[in-house]
C-alpha cells in the first residue's frame, strides 16, 4: 500500500511468455500488489501511458523490443521508475549493461519468488524515502498520453480552466486536437452533463450559418418549411464549440458578439428573443491577433472569446511524446482489427522520431493505421506509413525535410494531397484519413487550389 496515496502500489510485468505472465502476476497479487501485463514493450508503454506504475519487471530479451530499448523509452519519458530485469544464466552481461544504464536491479531465470519479492520491497521503500515523482494529469489519458513539458503545461491548464464557466480560445495547427480538448474541457466541467455542440465554421457556406447558429422560424426565407432551433439554443446549458471560427464573415461577426454579449438569441425571422445559457469554446489554426490588426476580425469579439488562451503545441515540439502516441495507436488499431500485436521495426521507431509531422497528431495515426493495415509480417515498416513527399525514395524518408522550410498552409495542403492521392482522389474517403468532415475538405481544396485529377480532364474538355 502506497503511504502517500493511500492506493495499493501497482507493477507492471513485461515478458513475451504467457506462462511466467501468469506467475508473476499470481506471485505479486498474494502480496498485495496491483499487476498490470504487457507482452512486449510497445504493450508496456501502452499501459505507462494510460495507468499509474510504481515498478517495472522485464523480461530483457523479446521479440517486439528488446529491454534495452524499452529501458531507454522508459528513461526518456518516465524518468525515476524503477525497473528490475529478469534475464536467462547465459544473458546476465546483458542485465549489467542494463545496470550501469539505469535499470535497478536484475533476477536470473529460474527466479526465487521470495527473493523478488524482497526487491520490490527494498525498491519501493527506497523510493518512497526519496520521493516518487509528481504524478501526471488525469487528463492525460485522454489526450493520448505525453509527458513532455508542454502537455503537462496543458494539462495543468485544462484542470484549472475547466471547473471555471469561462469562454475559451483555443490556437494551434491543424490535426493537434483542438476538439478534443474543447470536448474533455467540457466532459470535466459542471456542465459535462449536458449537450457538447460542435459548428464547423470553416466548411458551413457564409449563407447557411446564420440559419444553423441562430436556427428560423417557418415562412423567414425560401425553403423554410417549418420552425428550427439554431445550434446555439441547442448548446443550453452545456458547452458551444465553435471550430476554426475565424472564417466566420463580417455579418456573423456581428451577430456572435451581440450573442455573446446579451446571451440572448433571435431567430431568423422572428421578433421575440430566447435567453440561451451555454459556455463558448472557439478553436483556430489562424493568427487571430493578426487579422484583428488587418481590420479582418473584430477585436470586441477576439477579447470576447479569448478570456482564456491555450496553445495547443504541434507535434514536432514535443518530439519525446512519439512513442508513447505510436504504441498507444497501434495497441488500440490491432485490437480493433482483431490482429496480433505489430511490431514496430528499429527503422520505422527512428523515422517516427524523425519526420515531421505537418499533421500533427491526426497524421501520425492515421499513417499508424494504414501501417497496421499494410503492413506484412506483423512488422511495421516506415514504407508501410506511406507518409514520403513527393519527389523522394524510400531511402530518402521526409523526415530530411524540417517544417523551417515550410509554411503552415504548405503543410496542411501537403498533408490533403497525400490523403487524396491514398483514397485515389475521392473526397469522402479521403476525408476521414484526415480526421475531418467531407465538407472542410472541400472547403481546403477551394482553398489551396488543389487540382483534381476528374476535374482537369472535364476542363480540358471543354476548351
Amino acid at each position: 500500500m502506497d503511504k502517500m496515496t493511500g492506493r495499493p502500489q501497482s507493477i507492471l510485468v513485461v515478458d513475451d511468455d504467457p506462462n511466467i505472465l501468469a506467475v508473476l502476476e499470481a506471485r505479486l497479487v498474494s502480496a498485495g500488489y496491483t499487476v498490470h501485463c504487457a507482452e512486449g514493450g510497445h504493450g508496456a508503454l501502452a499501459v505507462l501511458a494510460e495507468k499509474p506504475v510504481d515498478l517495472m519487471i522485464s523480461d530483457i530479451r523479446m521479440p517486439d523490443m528488446g529491454g534495452m530499448e524499452l529501458l531507454k523509452a522508459v528513461e526518456k519519458n518516465y524518468p525515476g521508475l524503477p525497473i528490475i530485469f529478469l534475464t536467462a544464466h547465459g544473458s546476465i552481461p546483458g542485465a549489467v549493461t542494463a545496470i550501469r544504464e539505469g535499470a535497478v536491479d536484475y533476477l536470473t531465470k529460474p527466479f526465487d519468488g521470495l527473493e523478488l519479492l524482497s526487491k520490490i520491497e527494498s525498491i519501493l521503500e527506497k523510493r518512497h524515502r526519496d520521493g516518487p515523482d509528481e504524478p501526471l494529469s488525469k487528463v492525460s489519458n485522454i489526450l493520448w498520453g505525453g509527458k513532455s513539458p508542454s502537455m503537462r503545461e496543458l494539462y495543468d491548464l485544462i484542470e484549472r480552466v475547466a471547473p471555471r464557466d469561462v469562454n475559451v480560445l483555443l490556437l494551434g495547427e491543424s490535426g493537434t486536437g483542438k476538439e478534443k480538448i474543447a470536448h474533455l474541457i467540457h466532459q470535466i466541467s459542471p456542465r459535462g452533463r449536458r449537450p457538447f455542440v460542435v459548428v464547423d465554421c470553416g466548411s458551413t457556406p457564409a449563407g447557411l450559418l446564420e440559419s444553423e447558429l441562430f436556427g428560423h422560424i417557418k415562412g423567414s426565407f425560401t425553403h423554410a418549411l417549418r420552425d428550427k432551433k439554431g445550434l446555439i439554443e441547442e448548446a443550453d446549458g452545456g458547452t458551444l464549440f465553435l471550430d476554426e471560427i475565424g472564417n466566420i464573415s463580417s455579418e456573423m461577426q456581428v451577430r456572435l458578439l451581440r450573442f455573446l454579449e446579451s446571451r440572448k438569441i433571435r431567430r431568423i425571422g422572428d421578433v421575440k428573443e430566447i435567453a440561451v445559457d451555454c459556455r463558448v469554446i472557439a478553436a483556430t489554426n489562424a493568427d487571430l491577433a493578426e487579422d484583428v490588426e488587418a481590420g479582418r476580425f473584430r477585436e470586441d469579439l477576439y477579447y470576447r472569446l479569448k478570456v482564456v488562451t491555450i496553445k495547443v503545441p504541434p507535434l514536432r515540439q514535443r518530439m519525446e511524446d512519439v512513442p508513447l502516441l505510436a504504441a498507444r495507436f497501434l495497441e488500440s488499431f490491432c485490437r480493433e482489427q482483431r490482429q496480433p500485436p505489430v511490431i514496430l521495426a528499429p527503422e520505422t521507431a527512428e523515422f517516427l522520431q524523425g519526420y515531421n509531422w505537418p499533421g500533427n497528431v491526426r497524421e501520425l495515426k492515421n499513417a499508424l493505421e494504414a501501417g497496421v493495415v499494410l503492413c506484412k509480417d506483423n512488422t511495421l515498416r516506415p514504407s508501410d506509413l506511406q507518409l514520403q513527399d513527393e519527389g523522394e525514395t524510400e531511402t530518402e524518408p521526409a523526415a530530411a525535410v524540417r517544417s523551417d522550410e515550410l509554411s503552415l498552409d504548405e503543410s496542411e495542403r501537403k498533408a490533403i494531397i497525400r490523403a487524396l492521392e491514398k483514397a485515389n482522389y475521392v473526397q469522402k474517403d479521403a476525408a476521414p484519413l484526415l480526421g475531418v468532415s467531407r465538407r472542410a475538405l472541400n472547403y481546403k481544396i477551394q482553398k489551396y487550389a488543389i487540382e483534381l485529377p476528374g476535374k482537369r480532364t472535364r476542363a480540358a474538355k471543354n476548351k
